[in-house]
């Protein structure tokens, strides 16, 4: 449940659509440059069968490390999110950390950090590199099911800018 709105404040709005309605990339030309960081994760879930052969092979398959190919991945994706999301702006990324490791028995948990020093933040960064890295994983090891979940992505939290939320590290 929202919590109430205070007196006088306004209902939140869309910030990618202009005063017509129309998309429209938000104009960032007036924000305070400042050091800003997201985190997100994405999930990948395994058939129980598919899960103990990943387990028994260290996470390697025919293609190579899966899990040293999906951070490549999820970093080279967290640096082009502009490229692929059409009103993100480019941004100078200081750093892409992202930590894959088991959760349970039959799940990966796909982590992804940014660190940026601009006048946006970089929660589409990590989502991006959270979401590219779960879809790495599921080509590295499709050969062995179908079957493989990605998901919930969704963003843990978020430092700089005007609010923060979550836990950003």
């Amino acid at each position: 449940m929202a919590a109430p709105r205070k007196a006088g404040a306004s209902a939140p709005r869309l910030t990618h659509l202009d005063a017509a309605g129309r998309p429209a990339m938000v104009d960032v030309s007036a924000k305070e440059v400042s050091a800003r960081s997201a985190v997100a994760e994405c999930r990948v879930r395994f058939p129980a069968a598919v899960a103990a052969q990943l387990r028994a092979s260290g996470l390697r398959s025919g293609k190579g490390g899966i899990v040293e190919t999906a951070v490549i991945a999820g970093t080279m994706a967290a640096k082009r999110t502009h490229e692929l999301i059409p009103f993100c702006h480019a941004l100078p990324l200081d750093g892409v950390r992202i930590a894959i490791d088991w959760q349970g028995e039959r799940e990966l948990r796909i982590e992804c950090q940014a660190r940026t020093t601009a006048r946006t933040g970089v929660e589409m960064e990590a989502l991006t590199g959270a979401t590219v890295a779960a879809l790495t994983v599921y080509d590295m090891s499709k050969a062995l099911s179908h079957a493989i979940v990605l998901g919930p992505a969704r963003l843990l939290g978020k430092r700089g800018g005007k609010r923060d939320f979550g836990e950003a590290g």
